[in-house]
């Protein structure tokens, strides 16, 4: 007898930052039909001037996946500890990829005995910036923010391995590795390329594969959390009063930076979304100190970033990656609003 049972096709499957970029416009249309159009506009806009910047750094991120650039890393934790961290903390600053894409690399290290001192720097750094995010972020905030954001990353890292070797005998450091690491993230965990890097890597069908998996992948990331943030920030700029924020996150002294810190590690989505929202709260009334220690603290604070120490060390250690990072961020939102 036929099979009569009929198997509809499967929907492709849309985002969570789609699904609320479709809801918050939605919502203008039903609530505010005339705000919809600008609201479009502005996103749309935005987007098209921050187009050059997103098309160089998805290029850029795609050709040192494919050149198999990861394995530079494994150099940074090699020789005397005080090296390994300050090369960490240069690396984990000034690399193209994100914390969870590293988890196995890390957790190899840690297995084969790899100084926990160097990871830290590395945890901590790695989420601040990349050069999509640097790229992203001066041109929306201006390239000495950039460049500050980028310092702040290095400084922190090597503040939070230096602590961590300080402080290595310690009851906190003693014995950091979970029994059996969770390891996952929001990139997977495929291994990157083996060996020496390969930079003219078109002649290899794998890894021209990982060029445009990489591109493809990256470009459409950014793409999604890039106009979620910018129909948040027209909605912002249309219906918060800049007096609210200018209130609350504004003026000068400590208070501000410290609100900033602690409202950016919950409230982040993640870096490069951030920046469109930082743009509008320092339009609104934010003092610059307070924008820093946001971006820092939420950089590092925020689910992938977290997710990635989490899957593979205890609690404590946990702990002491998180008061790293809010010390950095109050440091680095202390000096920047001396700076400007």
């Amino acid at each position: 007898m036929a099979d009569t049972t009929t198997t509809l096709p499967r929907l492709p499957r849309i985002g969570r930052a789609w699904w609320a970029t479709l809801a918050l416009l939605g919502l203008v249309a039903a609530l505010d039909a005339a705000q919809f159009l600008p609201t479009v506009i502005f996103t749309a806009t935005a987007l098209w001037h921050t187009a050059p910047f997103i098309l160089f750094a998805v290029l850029a991120v795609a050709y040192l996946k494919a050149s198999g650039a990861e394995t530079l890393l494994a150099r940074a934790f090699e020789g005397h500890p005080a090296r390994m961290i300050v090369m960490a903390a240069l690396l984990g600053g000034l690399s193209p990829f994100c914390s969870c894409e590293v988890i196995p690399f890390i957790a190899a290290l840690l297995a084969v005995g790899a100084p926990l001192s160097a990871v830290m720097a590395f945890w901590l750094a790695s989420p601040l910036m990349d050069p999509a995010m640097f790229l992203i972020t001066g041109g929306t905030l201006g390239f000495d923010f950039a460049v500050a954001k980028t310092l702040a990353a290095v400084a922190i890292g090597m503040a939070g391995g230096f602590g961590t070797w300080a402080f290595a005998a310690s009851p906190v450091f003693r014995d950091p590795l979970r029994a059996q690491p969770q390891v996952g993230g929001c990139c997977g965990t495929k291994k990157p390329f083996s060996g020496a890097p390969v930079w003219a890597f078109w002649g290899d069908p794998a890894r021209r594969g990982a060029f445009r998996e990489t591109a493809l992948t990256n470009g459409l990331f950014l793409l999604k959390w890039l106009t979620l943030a910018y129909v948040i920030e027209a909605l912002m700029v249309t219906y918060v009063p800049a007096e609210a924020i200018a209130s609350v996150l504004g003026g000068t002294g400590v208070w501000p930076i410290v609100l900033g810190a602690l409202v950016g590690a919950p409230a982040y989505l993640n870096g490069y979304a951030a920046v469109p929202l930082v743009d509008a709260l320092l339009a609104q009334g934010m003092a610059p100190g307070a924008a820093m220690s946001f971006v820092v603290a939420g950089g590092v604070s925020c689910i992938p970033a977290a997710v990635a120490v989490w899957a593979l060390v205890k609690p404590r250690v946990f702990a002491a990656y998180l008061g790293f990072a809010l010390a950095g961020a109050l440091a680095a939102g202390l000096m920047w609003g001396l700076w400007v």
